[in-house]
């Protein structure tokens, strides 16, 4: 498994992006419930959020990542990035790819 941070940039005014924020809730809590997600938060400012998680390859994430309710309800995108943890604290280490 390789570990990734997804980057959420939104692209739509606040209240557009707000009509959307409870299935894009249920997305990230159901890619948690599939061993995907691990971690996620809005950015400060509040213009996107982070998503950590980990998967088989950077296509496999991008095509999750495209199904975030935000981006097909065309008020985010999203930047997949792929990294290689040097050190994880304990309570974490499960990022480890």
């Amino acid at each position: 498994m390789a570990s990734f941070i997804l980057s959420i940039r939104y692209t739509a005014p606040a209240e557009a992006v707000d009509a959307l924020r409870g299935p894009h809730v249920e997305w990230l809590k159901a890619n948690h419930a599939a061993g995907h997600f691990i971690g996620w938060g809005r950015k400060v400012p509040l213009e996107g959020g982070i998503v950590l998680a980990t998967g088989e390859s950077v296509e496999a994430m991008q095509a999750l990542a495209n199904g975030d309710p935000f981006v097909t309800g065309g008020v985010a995108a999203v930047d997949v990035i792929e990294w290689t943890p040097s050190f994880l604290a304990p309570d974490i280490a499960g990022l480890e790819g």
